[in-house]
């Protein structure tokens, strides 16, 4: 069985960036750091962290006044920060770059009058956190039947933005049905999913009709780890989401002579090496690497962790 390597695959620079963070924060101001909801959507990451001492919380009440407390890299509603001001709470965002100028382009679009229409999964943190910056004017659209059902007259001034996670494919669709009911719809100055969503879903793409089996290491509530299964399962090939080695089924691997795995940008490295080990025992005998594109991005840390 031969073994295809994606790349880019894994940590993207805002997750990297989110747990540095927190790393930082735990070594200058010590244990406890609060963390509102998981830092990243991993269960390995978040369990290494809470082992050296970070707290996560559902929500801000159960953090202690005026305690260390850190924001996901999937970002927070203006609500959410005006909670934390209340409570006096010394607060790190680790909100990813990339999550930010979302939130800016709904204040734009806001500012200028126009109904946001919001492409996104409903209940997902960043979409939770991007509608709160202006939720009287948003709405959230999560498929193209969504997009065709909108009870807005045609000439609406409409501003479009994204979940920065999402399937590339699937937003491309939803995008072109708001345009054919509101052609005049303004979409944002740079696209919103972000490069390194795009970069992953690019080679699996690229990789997933060469192969009979597609695995990808993710946590279930990972995003864009589910979006890379679904863009394998969309050209036709066989894919699971796994989150560690300890999930591989054998019964996957019967008649099995390609196999293509990668990483949702959460997943760290170790679950990679661990996994492809895991392989051998399946009948793995060579394991290429295919790199896509490379990455160089980096975001600079805040101040509170310099």
């Amino acid at each position: 069985m031969k073994v295809s390597l994606a790349a880019p695959r894994g940590f993207c620079a805002g997750v990297e960036r989110a747990i540095e963070i927190v790393e930082r924060a735990l070594a200058l101001y010590g244990p406890p750091v609060y963390v509102r909801k998981e830092i990243v959507h991993n269960l390995h990451v978040v369990e290494d962290l809470r082992r050296r001492g970070a707290v996560f919380v559902s929500e801000l009440s159960e953090v202690p006044a005026g305690s260390v407390t850190i924001f996901s890299a999937h970002g927070v509603s203006p609500a959410v920060r005006e909670d934390a001001e209340a409570r006096q709470l010394r607060v790190i965002d680790a909100t990813c770059p990339l999550v930010t100028q979302v939130h800016l382009e709904a204040l734009r679009y806001a500012e200028e009058g126009s109904t946001i229409l919001l492409i996104g999964h409903k209940g997902h943190e960043e979409v939770e956190g991007t509608m709160g910056e202006a939720p009287e004017r948003m709405r959230l659209v999560t498929s193209v039947e969504d997009a065709e059902r909108l009870d807005l007259p045609a000439d609406t001034k409409i501003g479009v933005l994204t979940q920065t996670t999402l399937s590339v494919d699937d937003t491309r669709a939803i995008l072109e049905a708001i345009q054919r009911r509101f052609p005049g719809a303004s979409t944002p100055r740079k696209d919103d999913i972000c490069y390194a969503t795009q970069n992953r879903q690019a080679a699996v793409k690229a990789l997933a009709p060469e192969s009979d089996l597609v695995l990808v290491i993710g946590s279930e509530n990972s995003s864009n780890s589910q979006r890379l299964k679904e863009v394998a399962l969309a050209r036709g090939t066989r894919a699971h989401l796994v989150s560690d080695a300890s999930g591989l089924d054998p019964a996957w691997f019967d008649g099995v002579q390609r196999v293509t795995v990668t990483a949702g940008a959460s997943a760290p490295e170790h679950l990679v090496r661990e996994l492809l080990e895991r392989l051998r025992d399946f009948g793995a005998d060579a394991v290429t690497e295919f790199v896509q594109v490379e990455e160089s991005v980096r975001f600079p840390l805040p101040p509170e962790v310099l």
